[in-house]
């Protein structure tokens, strides 16, 4: 039986104002879409953990990470929040998108070295 290949995205950047968040999200589900047999793990960090708050509401044509990173879960990736970039910040008793998970390091130094490519924005 074959096992599955595990690709690892690693987000730092906030959600909003450039577009690393975006375009990390962008290639996440281009590779999920013609890629079927390929894992995709989402782990947020530093500011990026504010991407994972329920209710965005971006301008009309505006891309929305709350709906990117939902797509992402509907399809069958993981997506983790780092707990100690959640607590710096202050959201931890804010609401996260269902099936984001928070996490620590050892979740991701785990996930690190099961990934056969790792992609950092």
């Amino acid at each position: 039986m074959e096992s599955t290949v595990q690709i690892l995205f690693l987000i730092n950047d906030a959600p909003y104002g450039t577009e690393k968040f975006y375009n990390a999200c962008r290639l996440a589900m281009t590779i999920h879409k013609e890629q079927s047999e390929v894992e995709v793990n989402v782990f947020l960090m530093a500011d990026a953990v504010t991407g994972a708050l329920v209710n965005q509401n971006t301008p009309q044509g505006y891309y929305n990470v709350e709906r990117m990173l939902k797509a992402i879960i509907n399809k069958g990736g993981q997506v983790k929040l780092c707990g100690g970039c959640i607590n710096a910040r202050g959201v931890a008793t804010l609401q996260f998108i269902e099936g984001c998970t928070r996490s620590n390091m050892s979740e991701l130094a785990q996930w690190s070295v099961e990934a056969v490519k790792v992609f950092t924005f």
